[in-house]
């Protein structure tokens, strides 16, 4: 009965950190998403500044708008720093970032930013529902680049 209790509580903390890393290759490198798109876009949001935040979101928009769908462009939305706000729970823009998601674009958030975070607050702030946490944002621009990933920093 209490290796039973043991384990249930060690896969119940084990379950954030396994969504962390699942995808994940072994050597810690994030997923690159598999597209036919002629052009690769990463948008880059490290500012705490609310009108940088809703620029990056403008970009994204006009951006899918100038190419009509995700079939002639991909958007990557990374947030770290205090740009990870944006991708928080509770963050005005989180209607729009819905619709966004909607159309296709992906947003990521630093899993660094938010045990950062944590540490301040004394709580882990939870992230808008579909947004991926993944390890390092900038690490991840950095692994989208190497695969043909334009970066914008708006």
């Amino acid at each position: 009965m209490y290796q039973q209790l043991m384990l249930r509580v060690l896969l119940t903390l084990m379950l954030p950190v396994s969504a962390v890393f699942a995808a994940q290759d072994m050597t810690g490198n994030m997923e690159i998403p598999d597209t036919f798109a002629n052009h690769k876009v990463v948008l880059q949001i490290s500012d705490p500044n609310p009108f940088k935040q809703t620029l990056v979101l403008n970009v994204a928009g006009n951006v899918l708008k100038h190419y009509g769908d995700t079939t002639k462009v991909d958007i990557e939305v990374v947030a770290f720093g205090p740009g990870a706000r944006l991708l928080l729970k509770g963050n005005a823009n989180t209607p729009r970032i819905k619709r966004l998601m909607a159309a296709g674009i992906r947003f990521s958030v630093c899993n660094n930013t938010l045990t950062n975070m944590s540490k301040k607050l004394g709580y882990r702030p939870q992230v808008i529902e579909g947004a991926r946490i993944v390890p390092a944002g900038a690490v991840r621009i950095l692994q989208l680049n190497e695969h043909g990933w334009i970066t914008i920093k708006p």
